[in-house]
């Protein structure tokens, strides 16, 4: 009775079995937000603080995230849950949609976008995806084949490297710049690319960097793209999220010059991440995707994958037309009160150096002097020494490839903003090296 089944034979072992799991999903968790935040917060002790800091009841307050959207600074406008609620109660919207998209959304999308292109888009150059992270999943699916590599920016958002090392292709890094407003490296992508280059991302506005390029600096990306044969990956998720002086111009302005897949989503603009509801866009007016079977390649795949809901889809067309004005200069109006609280509070911090204010998106890469720290090891240890003792979380810099540096979510409610960059200023204090001072010669 080893088994306890009374057939007298010994219980079956993991060998004796003929299925094991996909060996490149074990390591992906290292290149996801969420799996570094998730390691960020397990340290944190429960209700409070740990040594030195003492929680005392205080808020865990979220600065690592990408998702204001509990802050009701930052709930979404009333015209978007009207639309959807009006989606809903049709019944009209109770099936399947089409693999791409129901026609009056991409419609409807395509001449939201074309208000900032000098061509018109069509909803034929449309297609709906779960959020902008399965767009990322859908294209580097359609580009890989053996031994194609993709050129990424670093810092960067990593989800892009995940899904193309899923996918088997070589991923290759182009800097930013940070004494130039995390502007590309052109020269450096040029080095990088070979006859295997298939495409370059750029994420604009910047997430980690809070950077918005120029029209200049976007035209001269296009003509890189064009010499070296390749198309842009436009990640445009925060488009519009911008108080600086740079304002957001696509990057299919120039989709004549390059071709451009454009990867967007209601997410940011409209506050609502959980809503799911992302697109690629095709910005080629030369129709370059088409002679190479790039669209057909997306239509195949979103044959096999799953759809955003279809209330969603069939909310856009109301959400889009009805959404005013005012709301998204409120969104931009606090961003631009937290940006500018985060700027000035962190100049107070020694071992932290910001190198630009952030003009767009939701975040603000720092830089960590670990050499004024004691007890700390690296920026991984930071963070979760931080969440332990302070109940602040932040991003480790090796979470978007740059290793010993922060970044930093400044969309969240600004009282919680002030508390958060107080708390990681005693934090610093707490574990700075004591000041060596030299006695004076008599």
């Amino acid at each position: 009775m080893e088994d306890g089944s009374g057939n007298g034979r010994p219980p079956a072992t993991a060998a004796a079995w003929n299925f094991e799991p996909n060996g490149a999903l074990l390591g992906l968790t290292a290149l996801s937000v969420r799996g570094v935040l998730g390691r960020v917060k397990a340290g944190m002790a429960a209700g409070g603080g740990g040594d030195g800091g003492g929680g005392g009841g205080r808020a865990v307050i979220p600065m690592g995230h990408g998702d204001p959207s509990v802050f009701p600074c930052f709930r979404t406008t009333v015209d978007a849950v009207d639309a959807v609620a009006a989606a809903l109660r049709s019944g009209e919207h109770n099936s399947y949609s089409s693999c791409v998209g129901l026609e009056p959304a991409r419609r409807s999308i395509a001449r939201y976008l074309s208000r900032d292109l000098p061509y018109e888009l069509s909803a034929d150059d449309v297609y709906l995806t779960s959020g902008c992270a399965q767009a990322i999943e859908i294209i580097c699916s359609v580009l890989a084949r053996p031994g194609a590599n993709i050129l990424c920016p670093r810092p960067g958002y990593l989800f892009h490297e995940a899904r193309a090392v899923f996918n088997g292709m070589e991923v290759r890094y182009f800097d930013l710049l940070p004494e130039s407003g995390w502007e590309v490296d052109l020269d450096g992508v040029q080095e990088l690319a070979d006859k295997n280059t298939v495409a370059m991302v750029i994420i604009n506005p910047g997430n980690p960097c809070g950077n918005v390029y120029t029209s200049e600096h976007l035209a001269k990306v296009a003509e890189t793209a064009k010499k070296l044969g390749i198309f842009v990956i436009a990640d445009e998720v925060y488009a519009h999220l911008t108080f600086g002086q740079n304002k957001f111009v696509p990057m299919g302005v120039f989709g004549s010059v390059a071709p451009v897949l454009t990867l967007g989503s209601i997410s940011k603009r409209w506050v609502v991440p959980g809503w799911r509801l992302g697109w690629i866009v095709t910005s080629d007016p030369n129709g370059v995707f088409q002679r190479t079977k790039v669209v057909e390649s997306i239509q195949s795949y979103l044959d096999i994958s799953a759809d955003p809901a279809t209330f969603i889809q069939g909310a856009i067309p109301q959400l889009i037309e009805n959404t005013k004005e005012e709301f998204f200069e409120k969104t931009v109006d606090v961003l631009r009160q937290t940006a500018d609280i985060c700027w000035e509070k962190l100049k107070g911090i020694s071992c932290i150096t910001c190198p630009s204010k952030p003009e767009g998106s939701m975040f603000v890469m720092v830089k960590l002097d670990l050499s004024c720290l004691q007890g700390i090891k690296d920026d991984m240890d930071f963070c979760c020494q931080l969440a332990k003792e302070e109940l602040v979380i932040l991003l480790p810099g090796c979470a978007v490839g740059y290793k010993n540096w922060l970044r930093i979510t400044f969309a969240i409610e600004p009282s919680s903003l002030e508390d958060g960059i107080d708390r990681l200023k005693s934090f610093c204090s707490r574990h700075s090296k004591p000041k060596v001072h030299r006695s004076l010669e008599t």
